[in-house]
């Protein structure tokens, strides 16, 4: 990688995570030794790319070329042997710029985020990508495990603003049809859209054997709504105004953002999506050590 420090990745903070890997449950369209089990048997010749050598590798694959050129050692990697692919899709619409408590808008919370995870993916050997959204797609970068990877996801998060509007489900449709191996989908999004369509382009990654986690990042205040008087609250996306007696309607409020909630965990489950509700005034790092420790304990 290039420049430290980055905007967006604080390797204080991963240091909490450095002994957690974010393993799969299924078989998935990639291997390497141990951490993901594969649905193919045996090593293709093909050779696919190089990644650095790490302690325990097998050292009849480490390429002499390479070393020569470079006074570095690395692996050579085979079609067969490619890594687990992982796309972390992050939500960067315009309601994703919201912050009325903590430190972190839910938008720079999903860099952090995504960050976090980019690095730790790379660190277990696998390739990650990363999509930017709102109503069109940002930016996207292919998986990917080679040097240098991490730097320009790194760069391009710090070059991304808030968009516009939302549009979750075609978003989501769109990649689906697109990405053809199976693989890990990362889903980081307030989930403001059409509820219904946002769970049937779900669907959509669970029909083509992705498997999929979803951290869905909210406010405190959006789940508690801690005003007492008369507020003026707007949209984010459209600009609309709505002047409220908060007195009157925060019950109502309540409810409908609880079974909202309640919604997306119930129906997650049933397709097994590991959904995740997490809040801004929890550190990314510490929610993450809590997510990664519980995955493990269900290993055992």
């Amino acid at each position: 990688m290039a420049k430290i420090p980055y905007t967006y990745f604080q390797p204080e903070r991963l240091a909490k995570l450095t002994n957690l890997n974010l393993r799969v449950r299924q078989a998935v369209e990639g291997f390497i030794s141990g951490l993901h089990r594969s649905p193919h048997r045996g090593f293709s010749v093909e050779f696919a790319e190089h990644r650095e050598y790490t302690p325990g590798d097998d050292l009849r694959h480490l390429d002499w070329v390479a070393w020569a050129r470079s006074d570095r050692y690395y692996i050579k990697q085979y079609e067969q042997e490619t890594n687990l692919r992982v796309y972390i899709l992050l939500d960067v619409s315009a309601s994703m710029d919201y912050r009325y408590t903590g430190e972190s808008t839910k938008f720079t919370y999903g860099c952090f985020l995504s960050a976090c995870l980019a690095y730790l993916m790379c660190r277990q050997h696998d390739a990650v990508g990363i999509i930017a959204f709102d109503q069109d797609v940002r930016f996207h970068i292919p998986p990917a495990s080679t040097p240098g990877h991490l730097d320009r996801i790194f760069t391009s998060l710090e070059q991304i603003e808030p968009g516009r509007r939302t549009a979750v489900a075609g978003t989501f449709h769109s990649l689906a049809d697109r990405i053809a191996k199976r693989g890990l989908i990362i889903v980081i999004s307030d989930l403001y859209d059409d509820q219904l369509e946002i769970l049937r382009a779900l669907q959509h990654f669970v029909y083509k054997k992705h498997q999929i986690i979803v951290f869905h990042v909210l406010d405190a205040a959006e789940l508690e709504f801690p005003f007492s008087k008369t507020v003026s609250f707007v949209d984010m996306e459209t600009r609309e105004k709505l002047q409220v007696d908060t007195r009157y309607v925060k019950q109502a409020y309540l409810d409908e953002i609880g079974a909202f909630i309640e919604r997306y965990r119930r129906e997650c489950s049933e397709r097994k999506i590991d959904y995740s509700l997490t809040t801004t005034s929890t550190s990314y790092d510490r929610m993450l050590l809590d997510y990664l420790a519980k995955r493990k304990a269900l290993r055992r």
